[in-house]
This record gives C-alpha cells, sequence and structure tokens, in this order.
C-alpha cells in the first residue's frame, strides 16, 4: 500500500469496489446502498462526502471501476500488439480455461449496464458507449498494426470487423449468463477463435 495516499483517497476507492461487487451482483437500480456501506463499514456521510448520490456513484463504477478492469484485461494486451489476432485467440483460449468462469454466472459488468441502463437514462447511456467504444477502437487499431504486420488480411474493414468482435465476444458472455452454461461460452469462444483465422493474411 502507498504511504502517501491520502484516507479520503482510501475512502473513495473502497466505496468504489464495494459498489462495483455489488452493482454486478445485483444490477444498478437494485444495488443496495445499504449492502455498500456494510460491506465497507462507511457511513452515509462518508458516501455522500464522495458521491452526491446513486447515480453519481454508478457513473463512477463505470470509469473508475469497470473502465480499469477492461483496461487491463483487454485494452493494454493489445495497444502494441503486431499480431493481434494471435493475441486476441490466447486471450479467449486463456478466458475458456478458467475453471469456474465468474462471468457466466454474473455476465460482464459492462454489457450487464449497457442492457440494464442505456435504455432508461441518457447519462448512463453515453458513458456506457464511451467506454465500448474506446474498446472498439483499441481492436481497430490493433488490427490496422496487424495489417501493416502482414498477419491482418489487408482488404479487412478494421473499424467494421472491430465493432464485430467486441459485440460477439460481449454476446458469448451474454448468453452464457443466460443459459448459466460454462459449455457454451467456452463453445463461442472458440467459435470467435475460429473467426479470427479467417482474418488472417
Amino acid at each position: 500500500m502507498n504511504a502517501h495516499i491520502k484516507a479520503p483517497d482510501l475512502t473513495r476507492q473502497k466505496l468504489l469496489d464495494a459498489a462495483f461487487i455489488e452493482i454486478h451482483r445485483h444490477g444498478f437500480q437494485a444495488a443496495s446502498l445499504s449492502q455498500i456501506l456494510a460491506d465497507t463499514g462507511l457511513t452515509k456521510g462518508a458516501l455522500y462526502h464522495h458521491f452526491p448520490d446513486k447515480k453519481a456513484l454508478g457513473l463512477a463504477v463505470i470509469e473508475e471501476a469497470i473502465r480499469p478492469r477492461l483496461s487491463a484485461m483487454m485494452f493494454e494486451p493489445l495497444e502494441t500488439t503486431l499480431q493481434p489476432l494471435a493475441d486476441m485467440q490466447g486471450m479467449f483460449a486463456a478466458k475458456s480455461v478458467e475453471t469456474e468462469p465468474w462471468v457466466v454466472e454474473l455476465g460482464c459488468p459492462l454489457n450487464n449496464l449497457m442492457q440494464e441502463m442505456s435504455p432508461v437514462d441518457e447519462t448512463f447511456r453515453l458513458n456506457l458507449n464511451k467506454l465500448f467504444q474506446d474498446w472498439v477502437k483499441v481492436v481497430a487499431e490493433a488490427l490496422k498494426r496487424g495489417q501493416a504486420a502482414g498477419e491482418v488480411r489487408a482488404d479487412v474493414k478494421t473499424e467494421d470487423t472491430a465493432f464485430f468482435i467486441v459485440s460477439a465476444l460481449e454476446g458469448c458472455i451474454g448468453m452464457s449468463k443466460n443459459t448459466q452454461s460454462v459449455a457454451a461460452y467456452r463453445g463461442c469462444l472458440a467459435q470467435l477463435g475460429r473467426y479470427l483465422d479467417t482474418l488472417k493474411s
């Protein structure tokens, strides 16, 4: 732990971590502020000092909890690669052999919130869409580098393909959550890996 991190920053981070878990488990609308406070041992005063209301907390979870997790898992491995297809296939293979993929039980936190909140709250929709589009952009730029390096076919439309890959992955996760089937999750990831083969030079 960094000794220079101030107590208010630690309090805010505790609230964000607990809110992320509560929202991931129950959804934003059903998430309980009382449970978040119970999980952190903090007071309502501490919560409202950092977040004026539940919506502000939810929006902060998108940027300060979901984005960093997605960045570590999906963005950073692709940001400098010259072989995006092989790297994505490796990522999908690694995800599919997790012994008990939490993702099958609870789904993707980003996708869950997109399904729940985009139809009912425009601010949520815009914030969630920004994160989704940033993910697509990372994949598209990786595909362009793959084209320059000779791994990806020159005729591949990188933006459209990136949108499809991210959407397909989110679809795999969402439908596996619905079926509660690890086998379905692994089969879907394997199909997505085989699709990437069709993009190779």
